[in-house]
């Protein structure tokens, strides 16, 4: 597949990770092209850390893991919604979602 339409307006694209089985955000984080083919390749999801400077697979240090289940491309080819199956917690705090904090 080729990735270069993904990556058009930036190194990095946003993925937004979404669990399948209940429609549920469990995170926000970034791809880039080698992370993109990684999570294809693998069939779990691959990021680019914005701060380490590095690849990273979700859940390879904790376990929890998450399998791909489909990747959608929004209109613009700028954003992914990725919808996994959740093994554990999505959030490195420990809660199932990084989205735990109501402000409203």
């Amino acid at each position: 597949m080729d990735f270069e339409k993904y990556f058009v307006k930036s190194e990095l694209i946003p993925a937004i990770i979404q669990e399948k089985s209940t429609g549920e955000v469990l995170m926000l984080a970034y791809m880039n092209r080698e992370s993109m083919q990684k999570t294809f390749e693998t069939g779990y999801t691959w990021f680019w850390s914005r701060s380490r400077q590095e690849l990273w697979n979700k859940g390879a240090t904790s376990g929890h893991l998450q399998k791909v289940v489909d990747i959608y491309a929004d209109c613009d080819n700028d954003t992914l919604l990725i919808t996994v199956e959740q093994t554990g917690a999505a959030c490195h705090t420990g809660n199932h979602s990084c989205f735990f904090k109501k402000l409203k």
